[in-house]
């Protein structure tokens, strides 16, 4: 499926590509800037998440959960990663393992440890405010 949008469009475009994807699991790939942690934000508040926050970059990693306390979803920052071996260390097993919605920003650092089911998002920067997602 391939998505053209504008910013302004993000909750309709988070509400296709949860009802599209056939795992739980979301990779996102893309260039720096391309809009990553922006239509992450968005998928969030489409499933309900008390607090959409901000990227994990630091962190590597964020818990998200619905007003009520239940667990919704983990995001996942891997960019500062230097080795798979750090996301291992971290419990992604763990969390993979929980049944919750996984965002993943730079998949690409951990190309041996992404569970087969899983959706590939591809997002491009089109021009100021337009962008591409496939998957």
């Amino acid at each position: 499926m391939e998505l053209i949008f504008e910013l302004e469009d993000l909750g309709a475009v988070a509400q296709k590509i949860l009802k599209a994807a056939p795992y739980k699991t979301l990779a996102f790939y893309g260039d720096m800037g391309a809009g990553k942690t922006t239509l992450i934000k968005a998928l969030l508040q489409a499933l309900g998440a008390a607090d959409t926050g901000s990227s994990p970059t630091f962190g590597i990693v964020n818990e998200y959960h619905n007003k009520q306390g239940e667990l919704l979803a983990y995001h996942f920052d891997f960019y500062r990663l230097e080795d798979e071996s750090e996301a291992l260390d971290m419990g992604l097993e763990d969390y993979l393992a929980q049944g919750a919605w996984v965002f993943m920003e730079w998949p690409e650092k951990i190309p041996s440890l992404l569970p087969e089911e899983r959706t590939e998002i591809r997002l491009e920067l089109l021009g100021p405010g337009s962008r591409k997602a496939c998957f």
